[in-house]
């Protein structure tokens, strides 16, 4: 068995993620929206978004958007971590050109009844210090070297 990369104990409240930039170009907006098969012209044709929408630009779609927040999370927790549940609010749009930069902080964590670890993660995607999106995230992490979320399941995956 592979070790965890980050275990419950190592990580506190109040604790910040690494930050992650990432430029935007049409590519990434238009790859996010086929893998979402999200076929809305907005999301591919730069004179729809414009004329239509009244927008700069394409912009990315919401599926691609959730996307990033797992990538963000699964980045720092390495592969044992289990997303439990991600809800955000988009705030404003994100355009080719722009770069996103996603920052996060460990609001809460702990271990429930089962035995599970937990983390609660406070994160916001901003564009030139405005924020986009924010986002609250949970997440499973391993308690030990020997645990691993993934296996849970029945009365020992209670999220």
């Amino acid at each position: 068995m592979t070790t965890p990369t980050l275990l419950q104990g190592q990580v506190t409240a109040g604790e910040a993620l690494p930050e992650l930039a990432y430029p935007v170009t049409a590519t990434t907006v238009v790859l996010g929206a086929l893998a979402a098969r999200d076929w809305r012209p907005m999301h591919h044709d730069k004179e729809f978004a414009v004329t239509r929408n009244g927008t700069r630009d394409i912009f990315l779609n919401t599926p691609n958007l959730a996307s990033w927040f797992e990538r963000y999370i699964t980045d720092w927790t390495g592969p044992f971590g289990r997303l439990q549940r991600v809800t955000f609010r988009m705030k404003g749009s994100i355009f080719p050109g722009d770069t996103m930069v996603f920052r996060g902080v460990v609001a809460d964590t702990g271990v429930d009844d089962t035995g599970c670890g937990w983390a609660a993660l406070e994160i916001t995607v901003s564009v030139d210090g405005d924020t986009k999106t924010s986002c609250t995230a949970r997440v499973a992490l391993p308690v030990s070297d020997g645990d691993n979320p993934w296996s849970r399941a029945g009365d020992r995956w209670v999220p």
